[in-house]
């Protein structure tokens, strides 16, 4: 294996760009700490830190414009895609759309801070219609911030980095497989974190069928909507729909009935905010408080095929 360092000294502004430019665009690789390397070798002269800082502001924009350009065309679909494809627990979506609903696109200047907002943010700032100029604004200020961040911390702390980068380049292959290994166990942690976090919402679930017999048998299941306010701004809510208030939850459930059927939705993947929701209400004693399978994509598609089985009548 050829010395770690002048790999870095050759190719070190391309190896920053591709590796910004797999994180930003979903990918669980850690780019941050290459930035840092970077700047460790900026500081000795060995490449140049405005070149660095320049092509990660640059793969960080084109990964922001391409999530942002699909959020625009596809709207709450892609929200949904990249939650189920994160490492991090389904409720990524969700507490995206409360930090987007609380500050929107200013947002996007710290999000690449934050594990699980940094990808959710472009696609949602395009789903909630915001211009173009302004996100690409917020974006370039938030990439700059970012990498900036990154490498000047390398540069602060460059003795200390160079001893780290000196040590890997004496260990040949088996740095590569120091670095492998702990990437490996990295995924391994998100995807042990993600499993708990699915244990811990696991509650009897209806399914749209269940939920449609009821209503034919005249039960008047309540509805509870469990979606952020956000997520309520892109797709309108089931008729009938109680909105759930979380911040008063012990008022909200004061004033209904303990003995009704209660159907609690959200839009998430795995159902996993109704979940969260619909053990509150059985923890406070609505023993037939259920979430509804699939959630509104469920209901959505309930509501298509009943349309599309009505019959045509002739004029």
């Amino acid at each position: 294996m050829p010395n770690l360092i002048d790999l870095l000294q050759l190719y070190g502004v391309f190896i920053v760009f591709a590796i910004v430019l797999v994180e930003q665009g979903g990918m669980p690789i850690p780019a941050f700490p290459v930035l840092i390397a970077a700047g460790a070798l900026s500081a000795s002269g060995a490449i140049s830190w405005p070149a660095c800082l320049a092509v990660a502001v640059l793969a960080c924009l084109l990964a922001d414009y391409f999530w942002f350009k699909a959020g625009r065309f596809y709207g709450t679909r892609i929200l949904r895609l990249l939650c189920k494809i994160s490492l991090s627990p389904d409720s990524c979506v969700s507490q995206t759309e409360d930090k987007f609903s609380r500050y929107g696109p200013k947002s996007l200047l710290l999000s690449k801070f934050i594990p699980g907002f940094n990808v959710i943010a472009s696609p949602m700032s395009g789903a909630l219609g915001v211009s173009t100029p302004r996100f690409i604004a917020f974006s370039m200020g938030g990439s700059l911030l970012w990498a900036g961040t990154g490498i000047a911390l390398g540069a602060f702390f460059h003795k200390s980095v160079d001893a780290v980068l000196a040590l890997l380049a004496t260990m040949g292959t088996t740095a590569l497989l120091v670095i492998l290994s702990l990437l490996a166990l990295f995924v391994l942690f998100k995807y042990v974190e993600r499993r708990r976090f699915h244990r811990a919402v696991e509650v009897e679930r209806i399914s749209m069928a269940e939920f449609v017999h009821l209503m034919a048998q005249g039960h008047e299941p309540l509805l509870i909507d469990a979606r952020s306010k956000t997520a309520q701004q892109l797709e309108a809510a089931i008729p009938g729909a109680l909105l759930f208030d979380a911040s008063d939850a012990a008022v909200f459930m004061a004033g209904l009935d303990k003995d009704r059927h209660i159907v609690v939705y959200c839009s998430c993947p795995n159902d996993v905010t109704a979940a969260q929701v619909a053990k509150q209400f059985l923890a406070n004693g609505f023993h037939r408080a259920r979430p509804l399978q699939g959630g509104l994509d469920a209901w959505n598609t309930h509501q298509e095929n009943t349309e599309h089985r009505e019959p045509v009548t002739s004029a």
